[in-house]
């Protein structure tokens, strides 16, 4: 019983720490993708994989609502016949970034979870990012390694514990998701037509 209540007393501590504003900054970052018909990439290894899925599966699916156009969201993880290619064909580094050099345009955003920050694979598609001035996120534990540096936005959770850190990134999609549905409703029940808005109305 004592472990049980220490995980959850020091997950409790590591939450309150999280950068309210910068989770601010990733949802207004991620609406006005949406409203610009940008696209958005998401990706990461392991758990961080599933949290991707979660994220993609969440931002197509539960945002929808009529007089706003659908994310155009992608998740790196997900096609495992091309996923597989490159990481037999080119090494297991190049699985994302050269998903990215295919498809990613200026202004598209790049978000990447890593609880390490180190990742090769996630590096590497950062840097692919960079070269098409796309906007990049980081979702990072520990002491946020190169991601956390390298990023525009790093939502960083402050946790050497590998199980906090992916416990808390998939809060942090739940919290980006479950925001952005609720300004919606809020701004759909005003008088202005929901797809005349600029996009930063909904993180503000």
């Amino acid at each position: 019983m004592e472990q049980i209540q220490n995980y959850i007393t020091i997950l409790q501590r590591t939450m309150d720490q999280l950068p309210r504003q910068l989770i601010l900054d990733v949802i207004g970052l991620l609406q006005n993708a949406r409203m610009q018909g940008n696209q958005v990439f998401i990706m990461g290894n392991g758990g961080s994989a599933a949290t991707a899925s979660h994220f993609v599966c969440d931002l197509a699916k539960n945002t929808r609502s009529e007089g706003l156009p659908h994310f155009r969201v992608i998740g790196l993880t997900d096609n495992m016949s091309i996923f597989s290619a490159y990481a037999n064909d080119e090494g297991y580094e190049n699985v994302f970034s050269q998903q990215l050099a295919n498809l990613i345009k200026p202004g598209d955003v790049v978000l990447a979870i890593s609880a390490s920050g180190n990742s090769k694979n996630v590096i590497a598609a950062i840097e692919e990012a960079q070269k098409h001035n796309a906007f990049t996120i980081g979702f990072t534990g520990f002491d946020g390694g190169r991601l956390g540096q390298m990023v525009n936005i790093n939502l960083h959770v402050k946790s050497d514990i590998i199980e906090h850190v992916e416990d808390i990134h998939l809060m942090l999609e739940h919290m980006i998701v479950r925001r952005i549905k609720d300004d919606i409703k809020s701004v759909a029940n005003t008088t202005t037509a929901i797809a005349q808005l600029p996009a930063n109305v909904f993180a503000a």
